[in-house]
């Protein structure tokens, strides 16, 4: 019996991409709600009442609201909105942080899907406390960088227009008050005390990020090098499918540069260690459709539906 899906925002960029990774699919079946009526209350409620699985698209308060329709006990909800990622009795959708996260998803009946940026600083930064390496009161930092496509329709529409403003040809640093929406679960899930300074920039092209941690290594709890890190995460994330940690001899790392959209279209994570016995910098490159959004809901039903953990995505 195929599973039925219902994607309530199927219009944005996400659905979009979600919708995609269904082609050529022979377990699902899609549920599509009039474009008309997509958001109608009453239509909505019933196709999410009538789904197996119901992935929500949408911004905050529309998630909360489609949550509140749901009647039929049996019904799954995978949001990945910004709504419920610290929300208690919803699983947090990262199953490769420890066995406890991916025994979650598979059981659950909510799952929070993590926000691109909050993807690669968490993919970093929990092992790291979890290990006893970075004390939780370490004022952790991050910078990062990433494509125009997480922005939404309307910021995607004034890059690709060809009269846009001139200072959209070059990257632009935003967030500048520190209150970047993704902070909550980025302090939360990793369990740090402090909040993280974090800087991300939005540059001209399409989709791709990284995320960088500076660490200097008199502050961590024991004496670590770029290569003891680099050890470190491939034993945390041994046999991860969605998780590469690099290599001292890596070609990107050797070359010198990261860049934002080198793993742009792929629905994996890859870590880099970089620096110097004082000064490292640990950095998570992925796509920010992919690992960092409908890539990773896809991963998180097809864990909820027992299939092979990657059907469907590009590995």
């Amino acid at each position: 019996m195929k599973t039925k899906i219902y994607i309530d925002g199927s219009e944005g960029t996400t659905g979009l991409r979600i919708n995609e990774r269904f082609q050529g699919r022979d377990d699902i079946e899609i549920l599509t709600i009039p474009s008309e009526l997509r958001k109608d209350l009453n239509e909505r409620k019933k196709y999410i009442n009538a789904s197996d699985i119901t992935f929500l698209c949408l911004p905050d308060a529309a998630a909360m609201e489609a949550v509140s329709l749901v009647e039929n006990e049996n019904v799954r909800i995978i949001d990945a909105s910004t709504a419920h990622r610290t929300k208690e009795g919803w699983a947090y959708g990262f199953p490769e942080l420890s066995k406890e996260h991916k025994e979650k998803i598979i059981s659950g009946k909510r799952i929070a899907v993590p926000g691109c940026y909050a993807s690669g600083f968490i993919s970093l930064v929990y092992p790291l406390v979890a290990g006893g390496i970075l004390p939780k009161d370490y004022p952790v930092s991050s910078f990062a960088l990433s494509g125009y496509s997480g922005a939404g329709k309307k910021t995607i529409a004034v890059y690709e227009s060809e009269d846009r403003p001139k200072e959209f040809a070059s990257g632009r640093e935003y967030a500048l008050t520190q209150q970047h929406k993704h902070l909550k679960e980025m302090q939360k899930i990793t369990g740090l005390e402090r909040t993280p300074l974090f800087s991300p920039i939005i540059d001209d092209y399409y989709s791709g990020m990284v995320v960088s941690v500076p660490l200097f290594a008199d502050m961590l709890a024991k004496k670590e090098t770029p290569e003891s890190l680099l050890a470190y995460y491939a034993e945390y994330y041994e046999g991860q499918k969605f998780i590469q940690v690099s290599t001292s001899e890596d070609e990107v790392a050797a070359s010198g540069f990261l860049a934002g959209n080198g793993l742009s279209g792929w629905d994996g994570l890859k870590i880099y260690v970089t620096g110097n016995e004082e000064r490292m910098v640990v950095s998570a490159q992925f796509d920010n459709l992919g690992k960092g959004a409908s890539g990773a809901a896809i991963q998180c039903m097809n864990l909820m539906l027992g299939c092979e953990e990657a059907k469907g995505l590009n590995l």
